[in-house]
């Protein structure tokens, strides 16, 4: 029951000179649902500009931070007995160019949406898709997917508990009551748990084999939240640096994105981070002191919210102040090191970057700007899975109706037609389906 395993055996050739990690990075980035990435918004619609980043370009910065964490680890802390178990720089990249793999189409739009289509057949939530993508979807072998080493899916395993044990069964995903003209979600009934999905439990039963029974138990606690789902409490030590540099890329990059887009104001952001960045601007002031002047905060906005160059040098400073403050700690009561140590953010750092997360969120995520996407998103991917599920046959592309018919007429294989789509394949999908002038026969489906 080594980390290295697979599910399907599988011996490289004599000549070969990878290690897991260097096979695991070669699968991903070489897999579909990696290159379907570039197609699959971040935040804003594809076709808007051609700045911001994607689901792939923010995949391939977080295995880049993720990898910097990793390293950072080993150089800030030698001696920490967390410090010999530190993934190999290919492994932590291949596992940060999975984590949204299973992010369907117009994001947390997408998601809220397939977890109300698959209400009565186990729920859908992207971590718990990323999961069976890689485990039963892909084509790496012939029944376990990408046949990923037993530690890389470990890193990818996010919420390592089932659909069915942390929702809260008071939650019931509904469509919204009081409308008389069309059917609306009700999005907070609808957000899903954090989770895998059930039709995964035989696979995280193999990943987790290697822990003793106590440390399963232990590795499997959830933190009930009245009026919520319940959420898992633990991950591993290779999960926790991805879900650092995750936030990273997502604070510091995303608002790299809002900036140069004109999306928000210099005057939002002084008002709204004046008091959240001591750490940062004390750096500053260490580090450059000849550079800003007494105001630093000042010269910080001015830089950001100045030209392409003087944001660029800003945001990798931002980068770097995140990457340089994360420690590890330690869970004394797990026996398994990739149980027991974990990383974290130092407490200002990680407030200052929960800030800039916040703002983001704020000013662009909530705005009403991207809010018209995301409701138009999640309204077209609901009607397409219904039209689908309505007669497969007639609909499915004839290689998805074969796989179809061959899982049993099983629900989740059209979740997972659905959530493989690219925002611009499911319009089109839309378009041909419910939109009277668009549609060929020629059309490649």
């Amino acid at each position: 029951m080594s980390w290295s395993e697979r599910r399907e055996n599988w011996t490289p050739q004599t000549e070969d000179a990878r290690a897991d990690g260097d096979v695991d990075y070669g699968r991903v980035i070489h897999s579909a649902s990696f290159r379907r990435l570039q197609g699959k918004t971040q935040i804003l619609s594809l076709g808007d500009s051609d700045f911001y980043r994607t689901r792939l370009t923010h995949s391939l910065e977080v295995a880049q931070i993720a990898g910097s964490i990793a390293r950072q680890l080993g150089k800030s802390f030698p001696d920490h007995p967390g410090a010999a178990h530190l993934p190999d720089r290919s492994m932590i990249h291949a596992i940060g160019c999975t984590h949204d793999l299973g992010h369907p189409p117009f994001g947390h739009g997408g998601e809220v949406a397939l977890n109300y289509c698959m209400r009565d057949h186990g729920g859908f939530e992207g971590n718990g898709q990323t999961l069976r993508i890689l485990s039963r979807i892909e084509s790496f072998s012939s029944e376990a997917g990408a046949n990923l080493s037993r530690r890389t899916l470990l890193g990818v395993l996010k919420y390592p508990l089932p659909y069915t044990q942390v929702r809260n069964l008071a939650i019931q995903p509904s469509l919204l009551k009081g409308t008389a003209v069309v059917s609306l979600l009700d999005v907070k009934s609808c957000k899903p748990p954090k989770c895998y999905l059930d039709s995964e439990r035989d696979v995280v039963d193999w990943i987790l084999e290697p822990l003793s029974l106590a440390d399963r138990v232990r590795f499997e606690e959830s933190d009930e939240r009245p009026g919520k789902h319940a959420l898992p409490r633990h991950k591993s030590l290779d999960c926790s640096i991805m879900d650092v540099a995750d936030d990273i890329a997502y604070g510091v990059h995303d608002l790299e994105d809002a900036i140069a887009l004109g999306l928000v104001s210099k005057d939002e952001f002084f008002a709204a981070l004046l008091d959240k960045c001591p750490t940062f601007l004390d750096a500053l002031k260490a580090k450059y002191r000849n550079e800003s002047g007494n105001d630093v905060f000042s010269a910080m906005v001015t830089d950001l919210f100045g030209g392409n160059a003087s944001r660029k040098h800003c945001i990798n400073r931002l980068v770097h102040h995140f990457v340089t403050a994360v420690e590890f700690v330690e869970l004394p009561d797990f026996k398994e090191p990739l149980a027991r140590y974990r990383v974290v953010m130092q407490s200002g750092q990680r407030e200052f970057l929960n800030a800039l997360q916040g703002f983001v969120v704020d000013k662009v995520i909530t705005s009403p700007e991207v809010q018209h996407l995301e409701f138009k998103g999640q309204s077209m991917v609901v009607a397409v899975f219904e039209a689908i599920n309505s007669d497969p046959k007639r609909l499915l592309p004839r290689d998805q109706y074969v796989r179809f018919v061959n899982s049993g007429s099983d629900v989740r294989v059209l979740c997972d037609f659905v959530a493989g789509m690219t925002d611009a394949y499911l319009l089109r999908t839309y378009e041909r389906l419910f939109s009277p002038r668009m549609g060929s026969v020629f059309d490649k489906l």
